[in-house]
């Protein structure tokens, strides 16, 4: 972006910050909202795809459309008699959909024989006025940068408040542990909190910014927010630099507060969350009355043991900057990664494809955006993630909104995760097949990641290198891996500094784990009860 266009995006963000902030929610409201939004889902569909997709000729959908010989008829006809995510399988199988890397702008879309060459700012609504940008935490090799229009946290809060609501702490004093800009979770978050009136007591970042230095243009982003909101009467507060082997200032954050208030809010990401309880634990802290909200990675069984292991609540989040919320956690889980879907926001289905480099088959989630607000419009874009999706009654308080469908098991078939730092596989390969072997010698094939989950339930990534190799010291290894990411791209330089500071990076000597059908992945992907659901689970 030149330095016009980035003060005309603060001109308008100006302008609409004070007309956001000026409009609060009641609960009441989002009730309404939310039934209103359920009951115009397919109405809404039908609004985003008339407007921009067919109203749009610079829509990469469309070719798609053509080559599978369907019109904006044909989808009202489909809509009508089968219902919108019949119709949305119906549209899979004949070849309208995104792959992954498809709509990250780095493969064209091959169809029927057909390239269809896209980037990955095509995807954008152009609908929308972009009051503030920032980058998808880390989910994309070249850094996603995300445009926002503030009236998608209008559309979307509703959502968070009755989630807030359902599980008591729609008014409880509140701290975030996110990252600053280009890290959109925190602002997004706040601003989200600002329409009903529970801006966080404490915003704890753990960038420090003698690891991690943003440009000045986000810096200048984040102040500029935290100003304009206190001018607009909301106490944003400045970030407050908490490195993750100082969590223990957010545990006793919570303890305090619970001392005081009864109870407490704390959203961070999961390996986030873990890091508080364990310095609490450590300190001999009672966190009973605090409830930790959060995504990022899988909420595995040993991470919310240890969450729950000092008395505190753990309720999971999903959400893609794309696109916005996904689901929320349940107030009567079955397990800590049970979520509802918000169905009323996107629509999701599954498709079975089989994993890069792996004989595994998995059904891989397929989402379709609903609202006219979200920042890119979206029709059966298949993320990297799957899971479980299941119709059941949990008698949990958003049941009663019609939110029966509940999304479990949420995992990456492609990406690195570690401490709410998401990678995509393609830029970590590279160090693989190509750093590596120049460094230390070898070939592709004697180098392999594997994601596993240590005993304290913190996720590791380990670096197996076959014995054959010969590395004097496996720090040196290890720093190799680190510095070659932060020479990469912006995503990858801010997870090589969260994953130095947390030793997130392993080494193990032995030889790289093959498939049974003789291919080696580079970034192995362990099969396990955990990981597929037994639809998913094909040889």
């Amino acid at each position: 972006m030149s330095i016009l266009t980035d003060l005309k995006m603060y001109a308008r963000f100006a302008l609409g910050l004070r007309r956001f902030l000026r409009h609060t929610i009641s609960l009441d409201e989002a009730k309404k909202i939310v039934k209103q939004q359920m009951i115009d889902r397919e109405k809404n569909f039908m609004h985003l795809i008339k407007r921009g997709i067919f109203g749009y000729p610079k829509s990469p959908y469309l070719p798609l459309l053509k080559l599978a010989g369907c019109g904006m008829g044909d989808i009202e006809n489909m809509i009508r008699d089968k219902g919108l995510e019949s119709t949305l399988l119906a549209l899979r199988e004949a070849g309208v959909y995104v792959t992954f890397e498809e709509f990250k702008g780095r493969e064209p879309i091959v169809r029927k024989g057909k390239a269809i060459p896209v980037r990955l700012h095509d995807f954008d609504n152009p609908y929308l006025s972009h009051h503030y940008y920032g980058e998808s935490s880390g989910t994309t090799g070249v850094g996603t940068r995300i445009e926002i229009d503030l009236d998608h946290h209008l559309a979307q809060t509703p959502s968070v408040m009755l989630c807030y609501d359902a599980h008591g702490v729609l008014h409880v004093p509140a701290a975030f542990w996110y990252g600053i800009l280009p890290d959109i979770t925190g602002v997004n978050n706040i601003l989200r909190s600002a329409l009903f009136g529970n801006v966080p007591k404490k915003w704890f970042s753990y960038i420090r910014k003698r690891d991690f230095k943003p440009s000045l243009k986000y810096l200048i982003a984040t102040q500029y927010l935290i100003v304009m909101g206190r001018f607009f009467g909301v106490l944003i507060p400045s970030p407050e630099s908490v490195p993750l082997d100082q969590a223990g200032m957010v545990a006793r954050w919570a303890f305090e507060t619970i001392k005081s208030y009864g109870a407490c809010l704390v959203r961070t990401h999961t390996s986030m969350a873990v890091r508080v309880c364990a310095a609490a634990k450590e300190e001999g802290l009672d966190l009973t009355g605090t409830t930790f909200m959060g995504g990022g990675e899988p909420p595995t069984p040993a991470k919310v043991r240890e969450i729950m292991r000092v008395g505190a609540c753990w309720v999971p989040t999903y959400f893609f900057a794309e696109t916005g919320s996904v689901g929320w956690g349940c107030a009567q889980p079955a397990d800590g990664n049970d979520l509802h879907l918000f169905k009323h926001l996107s629509a999701l289905i599954q498709y079975p494809r089989q994993v890069p480099g792996s004989e595994i088959t998995i059904d891989a989630f397929h989402f379709t955006s609903l609202l006219p607000t979200a920042p890119k419009i979206m029709l059966n874009v298949e993320s990297d993630d799957y899971g479980v999706i299941e119709t059941r009654s949990c008698g949990c308080p958003l049941e009663g909104y019609g939110f029966t469908e509940h999304i479990r098991h949420v995992r990456s078939f492609r990406k690195l995760t570690g401490e709410g730092v998401t990678l995509v596989g393609n830029e970590m390969i590279k160090i693989l097949e190509e750093v590596l072997p120049m460094r230390f010698g070898g070939s592709p094939l004697d180098y392999q990641l594997l994601e596993e989950e240590d005993e304290g339930g913190f996720t590791r990534l380990n670096l197996l290198v076959s014995p054959k190799i010969k590395i004097p010291n496996e720090e040196e290894i290890i720093e190799a891996v680190l510095n070659a990411l932060g020479r990469s791209s912006v995503s990858a330089d801010l997870a090589q500094s969260i994953w130095r500071e947390a030793k997130t990076l392993r080494v193990k000597r032995m030889d790289p784990i093959w498939t049974a059908r003789g291919k080696l992945m580079p970034l192995h992907l362990s099969q396990s009860s955990e990981d597929f659901s037994k639809k998913g689970e094909k040889q």
